[in-house]
C-alpha cells in the first residue's frame, strides 16, 4: 500500500460540499482515506483577486502509483466541475498530491513533493495536524519546522465544520 498526503481546496460554490464530495470520491475510487485534518479558511494565494478558500489535508492509503492517482484526481476534479483555463484561477475543487510515500517524483505532469507546499500556510497548517513529524524528502524538515519557517503572510484560520468523515471499512 502507498501512502499519499493530499491537500484539498475549494473557493467556488458550496465549498464544504465540494470538499466533502471530493473526500468521498477519493475514498471510493482511489483508496482508503485514513484521516482528514480540520478545515481552514484562507485568503487566495497567487491570484488574490478571487474568493477565499476552504482547505483541508488527508492521508490516503492507495494501491495506485503516483501517476495513476493523479489521473484519478484529475477525473474527480473534472467531475466536480473544475475547469482548467489559467493558473491559480477560482475553482470548485483543487486536489494536490503533497507527498507520496517518501518519494521524489519529477515527470512532465507531476512533481512530488508538491513544489510550493513549503511556501503555503494553507497546506502546512492542515499537514501539521495529520503529519506533524513527517519529513520532507528534499528539505529534510518536518511539517512543523516547514510551517515555522514559512514566509506566507496570508490569513489562514481553523474553522468549525459539520462535516465528519468515517473511513470506509473495505477497500
Amino acid at each position: 500500500m502507498n501512502q499519499a498526503y493530499l491537500s484539498l481546496g475549494s473557493n467556488l460554490g458550496n465549498r464544504f460540499e465540494m470538499i466533502s464530495k471530493a473526500i468521498s470520491l477519493l475514498n471510493s475510487l482511489a483508496g482508503k482515506v485514513e484521516t482528514v485534518s480540520s478545515f481552514f479558511e484562507s485568503a487566495p494565494w497567487g491570484n488574490t483577486d478571487q474568493p477565499g478558500f476552504i482547505n483541508t489535508a488527508l492521508l490516503l492509503n492507495t494501491k495506485f502509483s503516483a501517476e495513476e492517482l493523479m489521473t484519478i484526481i484529475l477525473s474527480i476534479e473534472k467531475g466536480l466541475g473544475r475547469e482548467r483555463n489559467k493558473k491559480w484561477e477560482p475553482r470548485t475543487i483543487d486536489i494536490d498530491i503533497i507527498y507520496f510515500n517518501h518519494e521524489i517524483v519529477t515527470t512532465e505532469n507531476l512533481t512530488i513533493p508538491h513544489p510550493y507546499m513549503h511556501q503555503r500556510k494553507f497546506v502546512l497548517m492542515p499537514m501539521v495536524e495529520i503529519a506533524f513529524d513527517l519529513i520532507h524528502p528534499v528539505f529534510e524538515k518536518n511539517s512543523y519546522e516547514l510551517l515555522n519557517q514559512c514566509n506566507d503572510t496570508l490569513a489562514v484560520e481553523k474553522i468549525p465544520s459539520d462535516i465528519s468523515f468515517t473511513p470506509a471499512k473495505n477497500y
